[in-house]
């Protein structure tokens, strides 16, 4: 304490400062832990209290900083660095995925022993410490608040880290991670569920559509394939590559979308690809063969022009080259059009001079291009009953409260005035009718008090 009362910073805890410091730095693989917006501030801290002579006023806008992102990240420090090290992406946490651990290079795990030890250190060094710290420091009569909140991990994340904080010594941890690893994934794959391919990378989703399967009603025998052949991907048996054709609205894309929040906890991915990134397609097959997740790559809205590259990437996806395919890898594509490319009356062979002699070879190749597909499946226009009854469905997912009756007149008289009966057209119409009458009663309510 000093003359005023307040408490004051000893020449051990600088010592310690300085101590992490070195040991962050010596970090061998799990850098990129330290090097987000919260392990930057944190380290950034570190070097504003180092010093006997601190600068107070340095100090507490380093406090401030490291405040901010955590708040911004709403989470605390502790479950931060865990999650990081969950997320991260090294040459461990790859090799992990593809190998046993008995046949993981010494070497590798001596290092990632080595790590975990200095981040077990860093994991200790609490907001609660740093903000007494600054407190000693800036001479303040209390100390900086602390951001905290409620840990709100989830699933495989939470028994892991319960497991490291019962760990004496993080560095018995090694084992356990790569089996981590090898079950869920790292880097991005394990962060997201949904990804697009954009720009020559991979881009994660945070908030991917929440359409779920039992929203989605009329078109169960298309549906049941579906999800058989997406069972044949997650038990990691050769799944086909699935072609969605049919009208408009039919739900084609919802179903798709869809299977990500039916199998997600089964380590399912949907990776969005634009018909624009497909010449890209056979580079993305190849990042994510022997990654641990089985994705879905969908296609939406496919067509093709006269020769168009993203034809030709596709093909050597659907049918193969001298690379072997990846069993955890298959396309999902959707379509209006049941021959994929476009085919105009002059491009139909005519006996001509200077013409391809084998035209109609050539034509009837791009007409079967939706064969290479191992399964189509075909979303016919909905009739009344089929509409009616999607209608009836949905209706009664939203409690809407209204007769059978009048439900059935309103929706026919909305399909007629919109779009047409399909599943689309049913979903606004219902969206539309339960705001409606929220509002209604809302309205009633504020009149009769």
């Amino acid at each position: 304490m000093d003359n005023q009362g307040m408490p004051m910073a000893s020449t051990s805890s600088y010592t310690k400062i300085q101590y992490l410091q070195r040991q962050a730095a010596s970090l061998l693989l799990y850098q990129s832990v330290l090097q987000g917006e919260v392990g930057m501030a944190f380290l950034e801290l570190l070097q504003a209290i180092r010093y006997t002579d601190a600068d107070a006023r340095g100090c507490l806008q380093a406090y401030g900083s490291y405040f901010h992102v955590l708040a911004a990240k709403n989470q605390n420090w502790e479950d931060y660095l865990i999650t990081q090290i969950l997320f991260c992406e090294n040459p461990f946490t790859r090799l992990a995925q593809a190998r046993e651990f008995e046949d993981l290079p010494p070497a590798l795990i001596a290092a990632v022993h080595h790590d975990l030890q200095i981040l077990q250190s860093l994991y200790k060094c609490s907001s609660a410490f740093l903000s007494e710290w600054i407190q000693g420091v800036a001479h303040l009569p209390i100390s900086p608040v602390v951001w905290y909140k409620e840990q709100e991990l989830a699933g495989v994340e939470t028994k892991f880290t319960t497991y490291l904080q019962e760990l004496d010594n993080w560095g018995d941890a090694v084992e356990e991670l790569a089996t981590y690893y090898q079950q869920c994934g790292s880097g991005l794959f394990a962060e997201y569920r949904a990804f697009r391919w954009q720009a020559g990378q991979f881009i994660g989703i945070r908030y991917s559509d929440p359409i779920k399967l039992s929203a989605l009603v009329g078109y169960e025998s298309q549906r049941d394939a579906l999800l058989k052949n997406t069972e044949f991907l997650l038990a990691g048996e050769m799944a086909l590559h699935v072609l969605l054709y049919g009208s408009r609205g039919s739900g084609k894309s919802s179903l798709v979308k869809s299977l990500l929040n039916e199998y997600s906890h089964r380590n399912l991915r949907l990776l969005e690809v634009s018909k624009s990134d497909l010449k890209d397609l056979p580079e993305i097959v190849e990042h994510l063969r022997g990654v641990s997740q089985k994705f879905i790559i969908f296609v939406d809205d496919l067509s093709f022009e006269e020769d168009d590259d993203a034809f030709k990437a596709l093909k050597v996806v659907l049918e193969g080259n001298l690379t072997a395919r990846p069993q955890n890898v298959v396309v999902y594509a959707t379509s209006n059009r049941r021959h994929l490319i476009r085919e105009f009356f002059v491009d139909r062979p005519a006996p001509k001079d200077n013409e391809e002699i084998h035209a109609w070879d050539t034509m009837q190749e791009k007409l079967s291009f939706s064969d290479r597909f191992g399964l189509t499946l075909t979303f016919e226009p909905a009739n009344q009953k089929t509409y009616l009854k999607i209608i009836q469905h949905l209706a009664a997912q939203a409690e809407i409260n209204i007769t059978q009756e009048d439900l059935e007149f309103q929706a026919l008289q909305w399909a007629t005035r919109h779009n047409g009966r399909s599943g689309r057209t049913a979903r606004q119409f219902v969206d539309f009718l339960k705001a409606d009458l929220t509002l209604f009663h809302a309205n009633n309510n504020t009149s009769n008090t």
